[in-house]
């Protein structure tokens, strides 16, 4: 059965009149015999409603379907997608797990010959109808409805790239996160991943602990730490066959809202031989972005940018001079303030200050809760545990950037 045989130009258009209205409100209001599945279209709407900021480019072509079990949360982010086309280049992709298409799509604008693979056969269907919606050269998107590895053992085609996104739930419905736990499993495939392709990207879960994932796979070249909006998106690990296996794995944090964004670099090997100094709050408190912290380069950062860490496991950063293009929020520091009712209500009488909480015994909320204070305003208290050991409190202003 053809997909538009549903989709009709009707129900196209109900779904184009009715865009910003309620979806529940709409499926109540025309639940009476219609020229078109309501159901459907309402399924839409909504669709688009939640793509709409993530996938701009699909939620604003009319003739987009989107698929009911589409789920968003593993679903790359145009931003992300089109940052990881600045990775990778050549003649032959190979999307392993097409999914939606997103990433097959807009990584597939720097190549002249794609291939989308996709088991779930509605899904593939639907893609291959919307890449011909989307593009006027859709005629270099081969989309193949085939189980991953399958497919990949008995080709003899080689690709110059191949993308794997390892879905992340379980039987069970459960969250994943270990590369051996996902399905396609890349460290079990990878004598077959490696064989096939020049460059291998796997997208994984942004709460994959880094160190752990490259001693599961050790060939790994380059891994990256991509960020928005002060929110960890993705992990992407790359192997080159063309690179060093003799150096240190490089890691790149980026923070992909910044303007001309540039990554902060290090290892872990690196990392481990850094010595940073200890220091109490000085002029100003620094908390890196979300990628340098998920990274884990909390001593190069501070070496990089001649900051002091508070304690061991405070990853907060103070210096008097700062300098220029720090990657994070920086906050010049008024005053030390008791964490007590008295001082709080006599320093921030309307009970608005944003509460921070940096490796101290109580958690933002619960300061939050305690001293009956709410988010808002200019003004911040930071709480910490400094280098002797000792719990304290910081009002604090953010510095523009």
């Amino acid at each position: 059965m053809a997909i538009t045989e549903h989709y009709t130009s009707e129900l196209f258009q109900f779904v184009q009149d009715h865009l910003q209205e309620d979806p529940a409100q709409l499926l109540l209001r025309h639940s009476k015999k219609n020229t078109f599945d309501i159901k459907l279209a309402v399924g839409q709407i909504a669709a688009r409603q939640r793509a709409k900021s993530k996938l701009p480019l699909w939620a604003a072509n009319p003739s987009v379907i989107f698929p009911k079990s589409i789920s968003l949360e593993q679903c790359s982010s145009e931003e992300t997608a089109n940052f990881k086309r600045s990775l990778v280049n050549g003649h032959s992709l190979i999307d392993l797990t097409g999914g939606f298409g997103v990433d097959t799509f807009l990584l597939g604008q720097d190549f002249s010959h794609i291939t989308y693979i996709e088991r779930e056969e509605d899904l593939a269907s639907i893609v291959t109808y919307n890449f011909s919606k989307l593009s006027q050269d859709s005629d270099k998107y081969q989309t193949i409805n085939a189980d991953a590895i399958d497919f990949l053992s008995g080709c003899s085609e080689q690709f110059d790239v191949i993308n794997i996104d390892p879905a992340r739930r379980g039987g069970h419905n459960q969250k994943l996160y270990r590369l051996g736990d996902c399905e396609p499993d890349v460290c079990s495939h990878w004598p077959l991943l490696s064989s096939k392709a020049k460059v291998v990207m796997i997208k994984a879960s942004p709460m994959l602990d880094l160190k752990e994932a490259l001693r599961e796979l050790p060939e790994i070249t380059e891994l990256h730490v991509v960020a928005h909006k002060n929110e960890v998106k993705e992990v992407l690990l790359i192997w080159r066959a063309e690179a060093s296996q003799d150096l240190s794995c490089p890691i790149y944090a980026w923070e992909l809202s910044s303007q001309n964004p540039k990554p902060f670099t290090f290892d872990f090997e690196s990392e481990a031989e850094v010595q940073v100094a200890l220091g109490m709050p000085g002029r100003y408190l620094v908390i890196p972005n979300v990628a340098i912290l998920k990274s884990g380069a909390f001593k190069s950062f501070a070496q990089q940018y001649k900051l002091a860490k508070l304690h061991t496991h405070t990853h907060l950063y103070s210096g008097d001079v700062l300098s220029d293009g720090i990657p994070g929020r920086v906050f010049e520091v008024m005053e030390e303030v008791k964490l007590d009712k008295k001082s709080l209500k006599k320093k921030f009488n309307t009970g608005t200050v944003n509460v921070l909480s940096r490796n101290h015994p109580m958690k933002a909320e619960a300061i939050k809760q305690k001293y009956k204070l709410k988010d808002g305003g200019e003004d911040f208290l930071i709480a910490c545990t400094l280098m002797d050991g000792r719990a304290a409190a910081y009002h604090c202003r953010k510095v523009d950037e």
